[in-house]
């Protein structure tokens, strides 16, 4: 008896290692999944942007410049940098051979947007900021006119009220106040509404 439990006590290791050994021979033939397939990045473009202002040449510093790249008729996303104090924008994450549509946002001058063909690996653009200028109109040809208005925040204008003119055919009273306040009740003290 002690030979036979000797003897199953020695085939069981054995019998074990081929059994391991057979089933990892099977698992070799088959395609291994390990999560998804490499998909290598694609090849990109390094994209500077150098902006300035056209009537003197300098620099202009924290200009928004966004990136908006298209590929295969496809929108990829945007990307918005701003310009260092030399006035430039570098990106290199844009795919080669994407459409490039660029915007230029500063303030006090009108917003630049073109679109650029990168082919290239590296490409240099050059973008000279103007003063804003007349809205585009169908009713009058106002092409390359200054804007009537400043940048910035703008106060509404408002008419100024035209003053009444007594009519000569009419009674010699006085025209009637029209800055006055209401008259007031007798019972409560009179109080004056603020003017706008």
């Amino acid at each position: 008896m002690m030979s036979r439990r000797f003897l199953l006590l020695r085939l069981m290791p054995v019998c074990l290692t081929v059994v391991l050994a057979a089933s990892g021979l099977l698992a070799q033939d088959s395609p291994v999944r390990r999560g998804r397939k490499y998909k290598p990045p694609p090849e990109t473009s390094k994209i500077t942007v150098q902006v300035s202002k056209k009537f003197n040449g300098k620099p202009l510093m924290n200009a928004a410049v966004i990136f908006n790249p298209f590929k295969d008729g496809k929108d990829i996303g945007n990307l918005e940098l701003k310009t260092d104090p030399d006035g430039k924008a570098t990106i290199e994450i844009i795919p080669t051979g994407s459409l490039v549509r660029v915007q230029v946002i500063a303030n006090g001058f009108a917003t630049f947007a073109q679109e650029y063909q990168v082919d290239e690996s590296t490409r240099d653009i050059t973008i000279e900021m103007v003063r804003p200028r007349e809205q585009v109109s169908a009713y009058k040809d106002n092409t390359g006119d200054s804007s009537s208005r400043k940048w910035g925040v703008q106060e509404p204008v408002r008419p100024k009220p035209a003053e009444q003119k007594p009519d000569p055919g009419s009674s010699s009273q006085s025209p009637a106040k029209t800055d006055s306040a209401p008259p007031a009740n007798n019972n409560s003290p009179q109080q004056t509404s603020p003017q706008q």
